[in-house]
């Protein structure tokens, strides 16, 4: 049989056959594969590299991940297979929002017709080409009745970024204020830096009316017609740099992108950004009413008639003038004409009565009532309501004039005592009468007496808690006589603190005097009886003294 040149080898160097068990360290490492490996480890470990044991591991966690990404849906793709109609939209958003039919039905078409254009336009390069007018949408209603929360509903179910802004914080320049230029900044931000994404988005600015024209009332007008010219650029199609003039960070982050070959988009166009604008826009019904009534067109009559205000129904919702908003009430109410006309879509929301703030309660998602119940969760304690109660909420809500969030300021004046006092009593369920909306103070007070008894216990179960904790953390072990707990407990409701923080304090110099006392002597279990929890400190003092010779 023919040698191989490996076989010639070792025949030439005997030496090189025998193996080695114990070679010595050379270069630094260690002779055991064992420890060179161990020693490899730790050297990688050093700078930040992943050891070889779990490198394996890593690689298969980043499978993972990769794995769940190819699952999720891409957004983009989402609008490019949009397909949803205004009536899937509406009953969508019933599942969330109470009433506002009339809204929902506007913001559901113009979404639709939003979208429908955008998915068309990303299949056919014609359609792109196209002059497009879009769907902005003005909203006009009072506080709490959902125009934000409308408008987070359909971003979430169509899977666009949204982003939310006061117009109150705009300023003409943007050296005072916000620049108007910066919302669209933060509609990229919200899409996670992905510009193709972000200007398919929607921006929806709160608090409109306040930017309403105040120059002719003799005030300067630094948030006014200025914001109001400056959206215009906006609101149809303009090319927005996505570094601010005055963001020296993100000039300079730009940079080193371009510096490593991996430039980055410089601006984004609002060509299919959807912009909502929504207000109270107070004293805006007055000057419906002053119009209407000098019209030959009666509110609510026949065109024959001829309307004065003395004849218009005395009792008619605000929402319902508002209904027969125009362009031009809009204008007199300070905007400009270029900037109202850039808002074809409008529509008005009703004020919310008792009927409707009650169904807030009881059936909207994910809604005001579902989140006192896990708040109260959290605590370990079970709520329920009975209907008079939950009518009751309502009741209340409708007499604060905030709509919805006048059902969080009666909830939170409410339970504001229930969430301090219940949790620690032992307390686990909790049925909301109408008696405690009424008297919640009462009601709370013939709770706490009801389970006194089990609220005590927990308290005496409190005071071992703490001696084991004591010594755990000092080393030193405190033995309370069931006199002495007893007392303490006394003591800690006496004072109105819990158990915990009374014992806290009254034995917070134990650790460092226990030490002294110590020093010299075997450590052995300290008991306390009721005179001595009557006064730890003099207690703690007469030990130390006698723990020294005299």
């Amino acid at each position: 049989m023919q040698d191989t040149p490996f076989d010639h080898t070792h025949e030439d160097n005997p030496q090189e056959n025998t193996p080695k068990t114990d070679s010595p360290k050379q270069d630094g490492f260690p002779g055991d594969p064992t420890d060179f490996l161990q020693h490899i480890r730790e050297m990688l470990g050093s700078l930040g590299e992943v050891p070889f044991a779990n490198i394996h591991q890593a690689a298969a966690e980043q499978r993972n991940q990769e794995e769940r990404q190819a699952k999720q849906p891409n957004p983009l793709e989402l609008i490019r297979q949009f397909s949803l109609k205004p009536r899937e939209i509406r009953d969508y958003l019933d599942r969330y929002v109470i009433s506002q039919t009339e809204a929902k039905k506007v913001l559901a078409t113009a979404v639709c017709d939003h979208y429908n254009h955008v998915r068309r336009a990303l299949e056919d390069e014609k359609v792109l080409r196209h002059d497009y007018a879009k769907s902005n949408v003005l909203m006009i209603g009072p506080t709490g009745v959902g125009k934000t929360y409308l408008m987070r509903c359909i971003a979430r179910l169509i899977g666009v970024p949204f982003v939310k802004a006061d117009a109150t914080k705009f300023s003409e320049t943007g050296y005072v204020g916000y620049d108007v230029e910066d919302i669209v900044r933060d509609l990229v931000k919200a899409a996670d830096g992905d510009v193709e994404l972000a200007q398919f988005g929607i921006v929806y600015i709160d608090e409109i009316d306040k930017i309403a024209s105040r120059s002719s009332e003799g005030q300067k007008d630094v948030s006014g017609r200025g914001v109001q010219v400056n959206l215009l650029k906006l609101l149809e199609e303009s090319d927005v740099r996505l570094v601010a003039q005055n963001d020296m960070m993100g000039q300079m982050q730009a940079m080193m992108s371009m510096q490593r070959g991996t430039p980055q988009a410089t601006t984004i166009n609002t060509k299919f950004i959807l912009f909502i604008v929504s207000g109270a826009f107070d004293k805006l019904d007055r000057i419906i009413k002053r119009r209407v009534s000098s019209s030959l067109i009666g509110f609510g009559g026949s065109p024959a008639e001829s309307a004065t205000e003395e004849t218009l129904p005395p009792t008619t919702p605000d929402s319902e003038l508002l209904r027969h908003v125009q362009t031009g009430d809009l204008v007199n109410y300070g905007f400009e004409p270029e900037f109202v006309g850039r808002f074809p879509v409008r529509v008005v929301l009703d004020n919310l009565g008792v009927p409707e703030l009650e169904k807030i309660l009881t059936t909207a998602e994910n809604g005001i009532w579902e989140q006192y119940v896990e708040t109260m969760a959290g605590y370990d304690i079970d709520l329920t309501a009975e209907p008079a109660a939950l009518a009751n909420i309502a009741e209340a809500a409708a007499r604060e004039k905030t709509g919805a969030r006048g059902l969080l300021t009666v909830l939170e004046r409410t339970f504001r005592d229930y969430k301090f006092e219940l949790p620690g009593t032992g307390i686990k369920a909790l049925h909301l009468t109408a008696e405690m909306i009424r008297e919640p103070a009462t009601a709370l007070q013939k709770l706490l007496d009801e389970y006194a008894d089990s609220a005590n216990q927990l308290a005496h179960a409190e005071v071992a808690a703490f001696a084991e904790r004591f010594r755990q953390q000092s080393g030193f072990a405190l033995q309370f006589t069931p006199r002495a707990t007893s007392r303490l407990v006394k003591q800690a409701f006496a004072a109105g603190k819990t158990v915990r923080g009374y014992c806290e304090e009254q034995f917070k110099d134990f650790e460092y005097g226990l030490k002294l006392i110590h020093r010299d002597n075997p450590q052995a279990p300290f008991e306390m009886d009721e005179e001595q929890v009557a006064s730890p400190q003099a207690t703690l003092t007469q030990w130390i003294k006698d723990s020294f010779p005299q």
